[in-house]
């Protein structure tokens, strides 16, 4: 199974898992990520942190850490 952070730019994906634990899982599902949600990589900073996704129309960065934990495949 891949994770967001081993996504490469200009990919789109989807949420298959959050594996997060209590506050940590809940500040990703606050940002809109969750379960079915497509994903797009939009760019990933040249040290891998932080990667920047488009996701529910919005823009967001996410640090490599909390990327790690959002369980994705590729869609189509």
């Amino acid at each position: 199974m891949k994770t967001l952070k081993q996504i490469p730019c200009g990919k789109t994906v989807t949420v298959t898992k959050l594996s997060g634990e209590g506050p940590v899982k809940r500040r990703i599902m606050d940002m809109g990520i969750t379960k079915g949600v497509e994903i797009y990589v939009r760019k990933v900073a040249p040290l891998g942190d932080p990667v920047e996704v488009t996701v529910r129309g919005y823009e967001l960065s996410l640090r490599k850490a909390d990327a790690e934990m959002v369980e994705v495949e590729y869609v189509g």
